[in-house]
């Protein structure tokens, strides 16, 4: 129930991090919700290395917002570095 937990809380991060980062993003909305899972799974192993969650816990909602505008950005890093070269 944990990774379920995990992917319902990293797919509205998701939504939220495409709101407080606005702009065109290759992908659309799909790649950013896909993105939002990908950061609340990097929060909640992160958070876990550093002591902040137990183990099998998922990080709060909060946490896989930063996790998912973390993961958001360095996408958009490597991304636009394609389409410029």
């Amino acid at each position: 129930m944990g990774i379920l937990w995990t992917i319902i809380i990293g797919f509205l991060a998701g939504v939220v991090a495409k709101f407080l980062m606005p702009g065109r993003d290759p992908g659309g909305f799909i790649i950013t919700t896909l993105l939002g899972i990908a950061g609340a799974f990097v929060a909640t192993y992160l958070g876990a290395a550093v002591g902040w969650y137990r183990p099998g816990e998922g990080a709060g909602f909060i946490g896989a917002i930063v996790g998912a505008i973390i993961i958001l950005a360095i996408y958009r890093m490597i991304v636009g570095r394609r389409h410029t070269v």
